[in-house]
């Protein structure tokens, strides 16, 4: 089944937009937006949310499961 992903956009005063993925962990929360990204110019800076990190620690810790199994 596939997964529901929502991407939020605020647009502040100075005209800073900060981008918000939702529903999604590791590496596709940055191939969602690359797009949106591609199309609205420059990004400036990149606050990596802790579901970015979810795809990595399970991978570290079926890596760690495997190895103290064998």
């Amino acid at each position: 089944m596939a997964q529901y992903v929502s991407v939020e956009y605020l647009i502040g005063k100075d005209g800073k937009i900060t981008e918000r993925v939702i529903g999604a962990t590791g590496s596709s929360c940055q191939q969602t937006t690359t797009g949106i990204e591609n199309a609205l110019g420059e990004v400036t800076g990149q606050e990596l949310l802790p579901e970015y990190y979810e795809d990595s620690e399970s991978l570290t810790q079926s890596q760690s499961q495997k190895t103290t199994q064998s």
